[in-house]
C-alpha cells in the first residue's frame, strides 16, 4: 500500500489562446472545475496504476470539500485519514495556454493539517510500503510524516513542490527527492547537476518531455521521456510521482521505475485535467512497450 500525505484542492481552470501580458485582459475559451491538489493527484495516479492507496489530508466544510472527498472515494482511495475543517477547501487557479500552464494555489483547509493529524495516521503510514509527500501542506506536518516514516522504516518520496517551502532539514531523513529543473535550481542552485552526485539514487530531476536524470553512484543517467502532443500538462509531474511510487513499492529497479513513470506521464498530458488523463496500468505498460 502507498500512503499519500498532501494537498487536496479544487482546480479552477481557465483556458485562453495566449497568456495575458502584465496588465492585459484577454478573452478565454474554457472554464471548468476539476478535482486536484498535488497530494490528491498523486494518490489518484497511484491507485489507477494498481496500488492500494490511503490519503492523509484535509478538506473544508464547503461544497468543494464534499466533492473532493467523494472523488477520492470513487477512485477507491482510503479517506479515513482525511479530516474536515471549518471553512473553505484549497483551490488552485490554473491558466492553460500555449501548451503550458500557470498556477496559483490558495491552500484553504490544507494549511490546517497539523502534526497531531499525522500522529493519528501513524498506523496507516506504518502499514505502507511507501509514503509520498509534497510541500502544499504545512512544513511541521511534512516533518512529522518524515519522522514517523523513518521510525517505521518506510521509504518516502518527497516531491518538493512548491520548492520555496523546502528546508535542508528534510535531507537528514534521506527521502527520494523528485524536483523538476526549476525546483532543483531553487533548492540546489543553478548548478544542480552537482547535487545529483551528492544524493546518488535519491535525487531524480524531472525534465518534462526530455525525461529525468539521476546519478547511480558511478555515472549520470538520463532516462529519456516519451514525446507526445500535449493537450494539458497540468498533472504530468503528479502522474510521474504517483507512478514512480507504484513502481518502487513493487521493487522495480530505479531506472525501470523511472521509465514506467515517464510512460504514465506521457499519457497524462494527452487529455484534459490533472486527473482526467491519468492512465490505467494496462495502457501505461502498452505505452512503455511501444517506446522500447
Amino acid at each position: 500500500m502507498i500512503t499519500v500525505v498532501g494537498s487536496i484542492n479544487m482546480d479552477l481552470v481557465v483556458g485562453a489562446e495566449r497568456f495575458p501580458k502584465q496588465g492585459e485582459t484577454v478573452l478565454g475559451n474554457l472554464h471548468t472545475t476539476v478535482p486536484g491538489g498535488k497530494g490528491a493527484n498523486q494518490a489518484v495516479a497511484a491507485v489507477r496504476l494498481g496500488s492500494k492507496v490511503g490519503m492523509i489530508g484535509a478538506v473544508g466544510t464547503d461544497p468543494f470539500g464534499d466533492e473532493l472527498a467523494a472523488n477520492l472515494e470513487n477512485e477507491g482511495i482510503d479517506v479515513s485519514g482525511v479530516k474536515r475543517v471549518e471553512g473553505p477547501s484549497g483551490i488552485a487557479n490554473i491558466l492553460l495556454s500555449e501548451g503550458d500552464n500557470r498556477i496559483i494555489v490558495v491552500p484553504g483547509a490544507n494549511h490546517e493539517l497539523a502534526p497531531e493529524d499525522i500522529d493519528k495516521g501513524e498506523s496507516i503510514i506504518a502499514s505502507s510500503d511507501l509514503v509520498v509527500l509534497q510541500l502544499e501542506i504545512p512544513i511541521p506536518a511534512v516533518l512529522r510524516t518524515l519522522e514517523i516514516a523513518r521510525r517505521n522504516r518506510i521509504p518516502v518520496i518527497l516531491n518538493p513542490a512548491p520548492a520555496d517551502g523546502f528546508i535542508d532539514e528534510f535531507l537528514q531523513y534521506e527521502p527520494i527527492l523528485t524536483p523538476n529543473e526549476s525546483e532543483a535550481a531553487i533548492i540546489f542552485g543553478e548548478n544542480w547537476e552537482r547535487a545529483l552526485e551528492a544524493h546518488p539514487n535519491r535525487l531524480i530531476v524531472t525534465l518534462g518531455r526530455d525525461g529525468a536524470r539521476y546519478y547511480d553512484g558511478k555515472q549520470h543517467v538520463r532516462v529519456p521521456g516519451i514525446r507526445v502532443k500535449a493537450v494539458d500538462t497540468t498533472g504530468a509531474g503528479d502522474t510521474f510521482n504517483g507512478a514512480l511510487a507504484v513502481a518502487l513499492a513493487e521493487k522495480m529497479p530505479l531506472e525501470d521505475a523511472i521509465r514506467f513513470a515517464n510512460a504514465a506521464a506521457s499519457l497524462s498530458v494527452e487529455q484534459f485535467g490533472a486527473q482526467g488523463g491519468m492512465p490505467k496500468r494496462g495502457e501505461t505498460l502498452k505505452r512503455l512497450q511501444k517506446a522500447k
